[in-house]
């Protein structure tokens, strides 16, 4: 298996490997349960849906999803709350528990991962530092779950544990370890 990195999927310095099997084992859960699945990403930038269709087979279980990088298409495509965000900002648990609900309703998915940080090597404050990420995972049934992250490292490894830490949600979602 040929690391994605190596084919140009990922900027080097992600973690392809880990990635892709976590992408893998979550297409093996989506599939068997009949699932459907969906994106909404701010920081990751896509990085998580290059994941997923990465895998071969993505088109059975894998709607889409939509990178809301800009509060604007936070709140016109993923119905976040422009309240939620003035209040909170855009890197807070509400905003990404908002994301993950409202890519549950945009693709009719089963279950969807939300990701929402800073990244860096700017934009951090005291109180949310570079590196602070907020993930949630949010199901068709109104369950939701996130969780907040402080990853170190650059911004390549900022984006990348945060694509592997969500998927690691979804996937205990998917096998009924969560939510």
């Amino acid at each position: 298996m040929r690391d994605l990195a190596a084919r140009g999927h990922y900027p080097p310095g992600i973690r392809a490997a880990r990635a892709r099997e976590l992408a893998s084992r979550l297409s093996t859960a989506a599939v068997a349960g009949g699932m459907r699945v969906a994106t909404a990403e701010s920081c990751t930038g896509g990085l998580l849906s290059a994941a997923l269709t990465d895998v071969p087979g993505a088109s059975a279980y894998y709607a889409g999803g939509v990178v809301a990088y800009a509060d604007d298409v936070k709140v016109r495509h993923l119905g976040v709350d422009p309240d939620t965000l003035s209040i909170h900002g855009a890197v807070s648990e509400t905003v990404a528990l908002q994301m993950a609900a409202g890519a549950c309703r945009r693709f009719a998915a089963d279950v969807a991962m939300a990701v929402t940080g800073i990244a860096g090597p700017g934009g951090g404050t005291p109180e949310k530092p570079v590196g602070t990420v907020w993930m949630a995972v949010g199901t068709s049934d109104g369950s939701v779950s996130a969780k907040r992250m402080r990853f170190r490292g650059d911004r390549t490894a900022v984006r990348g544990r945060s694509v592997e830490k969500v998927l690691s949600m979804a996937l205990e979602v998917l096998t009924h370890d969560g939510l």
